[in-house]
């Protein structure tokens, strides 16, 4: 399994048990787990608050991942990863010729409400795309249809880390939760609104414990990169955070445990909420947008507003949208993999795999194609270019010195992206 971020590794390694072995992520062996370093490369501390296992993890680049490809057998690769990073992995297998290559699983973290067709396309090539709800699988199989690709790979399933107790109401108990996003919304004025109205929110409920959710310590970097951090936020925050209300970290599940209400914008935190049957509530206080994602809950009965949940609203589930966007609402979830198991199991009894054919090749795409590939130092033909795959890692203090060095420059860049980036943006402003 290769993942380029904390969530994706999430997915990734949820997603490989349950083809493995259904609902009982015991009863098989641990993935080998294979980080792509980048931008959003997770700590290890982020690694352990996924609470996934692995049974090795190791730092590569995408030459070197090719390499270990090509040297140890694998019989399923799970790519978690963003679009381009996939096509750069699939055209890098289809370089290798391999006499017998792994069967390529492919899918999205979450809820697909942007660049549906450019990170759909950019998957193509994989022998399974997961789609995580019926909604999905069907607006991905008119996407490969609409362009003359191959659709058959598309294949049904459903978020792999959804779970938990059912919810039920308790009298000793009144929690709401905000469910944060690194990128959604982006301005500060949006992230101070919101966090204004959180606030405005526990004044109103004294007796009532609000949480603020937060996805990562300032620093650290999720799938999508995070300028205005809440936490810098809350500690500028006039008059101070109400004593009821707490900024929280860990793994969402456990937070969902003690959670009456949970409030976010568009995270796919909802729909893990959604499946437990925890009251969820879609805010449209910045508009209902594509640029916040909370477009995709049209129809689901969720979208409201501060105003509405100061005075204790609810919203009610549609019961046909919760069946459409696959947080088994009929009580299937048990059975959401088996489509994938099948398909998987069904090429891995093949005596041969077909070639790795992405949609996008040089005649295709000749003016996009190479440009993705060059940003994971693989030439035009998907093969590592001179110098990226060296035959052998450093060891010792060479890989401690290595390891400190990248630290080091992934600490300069996510302050960058932090601190100095923002400050330019408002010099500019003036």
């Amino acid at each position: 399994m290769l993942a380029d971020s904390d969530t994706r590794w999430k997915w990734g390694a949820l997603t490989a048990h349950r083809i493995a072995a259904g609902d009982d992520p015991a009863a098989s062996a641990e993935p080998a787990g294979f980080l792509l370093r980048g931008r959003a490369t997770p700590t290890a501390r982020q690694l352990a608050e996924v609470g996934v296992a692995a049974d090795t993890v190791r730092e590569v680049t995408a030459a070197e991942f090719l390499r270990a490809i090509r040297d140890e057998a694998y019989d399923v690769v799970v790519l978690a990863l963003v679009g381009g990073a996939v096509q750069a992995v699939l055209h890098g297998i289809a370089a290798l010729r391999l006499p017998r290559r792994p069967v390529l699983v492919t899918g999205y973290v979450g809820v697909v409400y942007e660049k549906l067709a450019d990170g759909l396309l950019l998957r193509h090539g994989a022998d399974v795309v997961l789609a995580n709800s019926r909604h999905d699988a069907e607006r991905f199989r008119a996407v490969y249809e609409g362009v003359g690709a191959d659709a058959s790979p598309v294949t049904e399933a459903a978020l792999p880390f959804l779970g938990g107790a059912p919810y039920e109401r308790r009298d000793d108990r009144d929690t709401v939760v905000f469910a944060v996003q690194p990128s959604v919304p982006e301005s500060r004025s949006d992230r101070e609104y919101l966090l204004g109205r959180l606030a405005g929110h526990a004044r109103l409920h004294p007796s009532r414990e609000v949480l603020l959710k937060l996805r990562s310590r300032p620093g650290e970097h999720t799938t999508h990169l995070e300028e205005v951090p809440y936490q810098r936020l809350a500690e500028r925050l006039p008059g101070g955070l109400p004593p009821n209300l707490s900024l929280v970290y860990g793994h969402m599940g456990e937070v969902l445990d003690r959670t009456d209400l949970l409030v976010t914008v568009s995270s796919t935190a909802a729909l893990e909420a959604l499946h437990r049957r925890i009251p969820t509530a879609i805010l449209t206080d910045l508009g209902v947008r594509e640029a916040l994602g909370n477009h995709h809950f049209l129809g689901s009965g969720l979208l409201t507003s501060w105003d509405r949940l100061d005075r204790d609203h609810r919203p009610v589930p549609d019961e046909e949208w919760l069946a459409r966007q696959g947080v088994a609402a009929d009580g299937r979830y048990g059975t959401a993999f088996d489509e994938a198991r099948e398909r998987v199991a069904a090429l891995l009894r093949r005596p041969e795999l077909p070639p790795v054919t992405p949609y996008y090749t040089p005649t295709t795409a000749p003016g996009y194609l190479p440009a993705i590939l060059a940003r994971h130092r693989l030439a035009p033909d998907g093969s590592p270019l001179p110098g990226t795959a060296p035959a052998a890692g450093p060891t010792g203090v060479r890989r401690l010195v290595r390891d400190a060095v990248r630290g080091a420059a992934r600490g300069a860049y996510r302050h960058g992206v932090q601190r100095v980036a923002p400050v330019i943006r408002r010099m500019g402003e003036l």
